[in-house]
């Protein structure tokens, strides 16, 4: 079978940096170059807003006008396009043999199979505390349809598929695992000084349970300051404020914002810790930049950061303060030596790799006659 064509949907990459959009700015032009070096193809389909990141010259644009926001008016306009992009191709002798998306809910009325990459179950209200009842209830049947009509499904983490197998009686051959990485991340020489800041490296909402680690220094008055760097969704931000000053720690607690990428490495290497204290992750890219950068971690014990970060890694109850202050001063007093061996151990993720594993997956999915055709389970 020669390589097939592949068109992906990225309407929803105009959103701000975090876990999705890295994943697809670091794998989607090495993804292009393997495809276009086996005689196949990859094109995107890039919405109103355009597309935040250089695709690389061997990503086929397809431009549409379908909005990533609100995500009702995108759901509704999506398939359209997709079909109109697929039918397009055909017309000029250079059909797409498979469609992928990387959001829900998933495409319907393709002419062509698709795939599917689920970062995490939050949509099926696995841990996540922002869904109402009804809404996790609507979340868990729209993931359902979706990788029970897919060829194949995507997942960032072993921890994701073991879950999504279980959940949805999925056969593990169904599913292949595409790690992230960080080997995008150059970082400097650590200069933490006595009483540097413990810090969060992503997004501001409540999945991320921040509130845990403001209990922690409440708890123990000897932590260092905590700062949250990173945007914050709706107004998480000022909830997390107004907590800080009932418990008499606002003058510890600092919210940066939004920052450039640029300043990422002066995070990692000036903070004195990096805490993830997250309900809900299906990977953990910040655990692997800590790691790279030889930044002591302390991360909440769910089963993606014990994955990303060994479970070497000082890790805490997501539900418990006090937990969470010892591991930080366990993190703080971590020897140079498991630093180092932490850091040999995220650069063992590589953004390459990952990009072999997703091609050999799509290739495998267009060659299935249905979703359980082809063996089609990779590890990291």
């Amino acid at each position: 079978m020669s390589a097939p064509r592949v068109l992906i949907s990225g309407v929803v990459l105009s959103q701000p940096m975090g876990g999705v959009r890295r994943h697809n700015a670091e794998l989607l032009p090495r993804l292009a170059r393997l495809a276009r070096r086996a005689g196949g193809g990859v094109a995107l389909l890039v919405g109103r807003a355009g597309l935040p990141f250089e695709p690389g010259d061997d990503l086929e644009l397809v431009p549409c006008d379908v909005p990533a926001k609100p995500a009702l008016v995108r759901a509704a306009l999506e398939s359209a396009a997709l079909r109109r992009a697929c039918a397009a191709a055909q017309t000029l002798g250079r059909p797409f043999g498979l469609v992928h998306t990387a959001h829900l809910p998933a495409p319907r009325g393709l002419s062509v199979p698709y795939t599917l990459t689920l970062h995490d179950l939050r949509h099926a209200g696995a841990g996540n505390v922002e869904l109402s009842f009804a809404r996790r209830m609507v979340g868990a049947r729209i993931v359902a349809r979706a990788v029970r009509e897919a060829r194949r499904v995507f997942t960032v983490s072993e921890s994701v598929r073991t879950e999504l197998c279980a959940r949805f009686e999925l056969g593990p051959e169904r599913v292949c695992v595409v790690p992230n990485a960080a080997d995008h991340f150059v970082p400097l020489a650590r200069e933490a000084r006595p009483g540097a800041p413990l810090v969060h490296v992503g997004h501001v909402e409540p999945r991320k349970n921040l509130e845990l680690v403001l209990r922690a220094l409440a708890l123990d008055p000897r932590l260092p300051d905590f700062v949250a760097a990173g945007a914050p969704k709706r107004d998480e931000d000022r909830r997390l404020a107004e907590l800080a000053r009932e418990l008499g720690v606002a003058h510890r607690v600092r919210f940066t914002g939004a920052f450039d990428e640029r300043e990422l490495a002066r995070l990692y290497a000036t903070a004195g810790a990096i805490v993830l204290p997250s309900k809900l992750e299906g990977f953990g890219i910040p655990a692997l930049e800590a790691q790279r950068a030889s930044a002591p971690l302390a991360i909440a014990r769910i089963p993606a950061l014990v994955e990303v970060a060994g479970t070497e890694t000082p890790s805490f109850a997501p539900d418990d303060p006090a937990d969470c202050a010892a591991a930080l001063r366990a993190a703080l007093a971590c020897d140079p030596a498991r630093l180092a061996a932490a850091r040999t151990r995220a650069e063992r993720f590589t953004w390459d790799h990952a990009a072999e594993l997703w091609w050999r997956g799509l290739v495998e999915a267009c060659a299935a006659r249905d979703g359980r055709a082809a063996d089609a389970s990779h590890g990291s």
